[in-house]
């Protein structure tokens, strides 16, 4: 199971600045250090926890509007991480089912997919559209299990955020963390990431070694 933004696409700081922006039109001052660590949540989670229970929610709305039509504008240049695809096309003809979890959803979600170009590879997807409650919960990784009808225990998953890393290990699914999402490896391996790597190139050329090894070997899937 992979997250998408930051993860397999190079997203993370194109959301930062979208997010900044949309702050800074509804009159708010953001830190954009604050706004990096809190990527990865939903955009409801996302506002709450910049801005905090003391906001004038009447202005929620109007915020993830703004982000959604300022990063609309990259939807047709969103750069995937250098190999990215070439990574799940390697674990899908290694026999493993591929299914994307991410907080996108609808046409971001869509745009996603045609940077990294790997759909031969992916067997499904969960996306904000399909739950409940977003990351750091346990939902969008469960619901990526039951999409790929396996068990907990005969899963992994690779993200880039701790709330990536908290939602899989709530779920009970070990944790692979990139850090090419610009999150520290000392918060990924607090979150709970068992194994850490620089990005999908650096995953898919150690592939086959410890301790990537061990996390999916496949005669323990």
């Amino acid at each position: 199971m992979f997250d998408v933004d930051g993860t397999l696409a190079d997203t993370n700081h194109l959301h930062v600045v979208c997010w900044w922006e949309a702050f800074r039109q509804a009159g708010h001052r953001v830190a954009m250090h604050h706004i990096h660590r809190s990527v990865g949540l939903a955009g409801q989670d996302l506002v709450e926890h910049v801005l905090g229970d003391d906001r004038d929610t009447a202005q929620d709305g109007a915020i993830k509007d703004a982000h959604k039509a300022l990063y609309a504008t990259y939807s047709d240049r969103l750069p995937a991480f250098d190999q990215a695809g070439d990574l799940l096309r390697a674990l899908a003809g290694d026999g493993w089912t591929v299914v994307l979890a991410s907080s996108a959803g609808g046409s971001e979600l869509a745009a996603l997919r045609r940077a990294i170009d790997a759909d031969d590879a992916i067997s499904a997807v969960a996306g904000a559209d399909d739950v409940a409650e977003g990351k750091p919960a346990p939902e969008p990784v469960e619901h990526a299990l039951e999409l790929a009808g396996v068990p907990a225990d005969r899963a992994v998953f690779v993200g880039d955020t701790v709330w990536d890393m908290q939602a899989a290990s709530r779920a009970g699914v070990r944790c692979v963390a990139l850090l090419c999402g610009g999150i520290p490896r000392t918060a990924l391996e607090a979150a709970g990431a068992a194994a850490v790597f620089d990005d999908p190139a650096d995953l898919l050329a150690r592939i086959s070694t410890a301790p990537f090894a061990e996390l999916l070997e496949p005669s323990g899937r």
